[in-house]
């Protein structure tokens, strides 16, 4: 991870409180970082949109909010933390059903610590991952934004593999023109090919290029 990446962050969240700080200890004993809650209630109001990669270890049975119900709300504000469950005995059911809803894990308890300390390992590993990609893509819409409306639409066109003569007539402009803002665009976007815009494009907004 790069030197500036922000630290990740382990949220535990456990009604059981003796189990609470012992997962805190064990965690803080492995050098992460942790923030403990005693309910989902307590940990929805201490949440803050973060920028920090990171996973949440969740108890799946709590009183009030439990941890499927949280995981409905987290996938509802569009908070894209991993989610480890932690599970008693009968509770393997309700596990199966949380991964359906896109779990990352879940351990049954009582687990051995090297489980619980690999599954976060593996957890904030695929955040951290996620976190670096989510930066480039916001770098490279910053980028983007330097254009013009007019450039924008010659990006778009160019990106899509067609020839300045093509774009012209689409844009109703002449093929100078059209090769003007050619390089224009490619100047302030730092690049020097149709197939690099392309790229750049895709991995910036990927849900329109689908």
């Amino acid at each position: 991870m790069p030197s500036n990446a922000p630290t990740p962050l382990v949220h535990v969240i456990d009604d059981d409180t003796a189990l609470l700080r012992a997962v805190t200890f064990l965690l803080e004993s492995a050098s992460w970082n942790v923030a403990p809650y005693a309910s989902a209630e307590a940990f929805l109001a201490g949440w803050k949109d973060q920028a920090a990669p990171g996973c949440l270890l969740l108890d799946i049975r709590m009183p009030m909010m439990s941890g499927l119900e949280l995981q409905r709300v987290l996938t509802e504000r569009e908070i894209a933390l991993p989610v480890i469950f932690m599970t008693g005995h009968g509770d393997v059911s309700m596990a199966v059903e949380a991964m359906k809803l896109g779990a990352r894990d879940f351990i049954e308890k009582p687990f051995k610590d090297q489980t619980l300390l690999d599954a976060v390992a593996m957890a904030v590993r695929c955040s951290v991952a996620r976190h670096e990609e989510d930066s480039v893509q916001r770098a490279l819409c910053e980028r983007l934004e330097k254009l013009s409306p007019r450039e924008r639409q010659v990006a778009r066109l160019l990106a899509e593999g067609l020839p300045n003569k093509t774009i012209g007539q689409r844009l109703e402009i002449s093929e100078r023109t059209v090769q003007v803002h050619r390089l224009h665009l490619m100047d302030k976007l730092e690049i020097h090919s149709a197939a690099e815009l392309s790229q750049m494009m895709l991995r910036a907004n990927p849900s329109n290029n689908s």
